[in-house]
């Protein structure tokens, strides 16, 4: 996997901590860490776009991020649990890793500096 990938993943992370953060900050400290995520995840999101194919990475960023958050509104908010929820991200998820997998990962010369 490259680094490019990488990014995505770890902008999808990100992501999954700024939609907590824009629901449940309450002070200046929290509003600035949901904030520098913000800027951090969609910069992150964005080079890696600049080499990968734009639609594939914001895919998986989205879809990444949204079953992440659906998944830690289960685990630590209080969401309930339905089976429908999981099912319908584990197709999110089978449909992401299925771009990935398809993706050509070529990268264009001097892509990379």
């Amino acid at each position: 996997m490259n680094t490019n990938w990488i990014k995505v993943f770890v902008a999808a992370f990100l992501e999954v901590f700024w939609v907590i953060g824009l629901t449940h900050a309450y002070d200046f400290w929290t509003w600035t860490a949901t904030v520098i995520a913000i800027i951090v995840s969609n910069y992150l999101m964005i080079t890696a776009a600049q080499v990968l194919p734009a639609g594939t990475v914001y895919a998986v960023f989205v879809g990444l991020g949204t079953a992440g958050t659906v998944i830690a509104e289960i685990l630590f908010f209080g969401e309930p649990f339905k089976w429908e929820k999981i099912m319908l991200i584990i197709i999110i998820l089978v449909g992401v890793i299925g771009l990935k997998l398809v993706t050509d990962n070529k990268v264009e010369k001097g892509a990379e500096s």
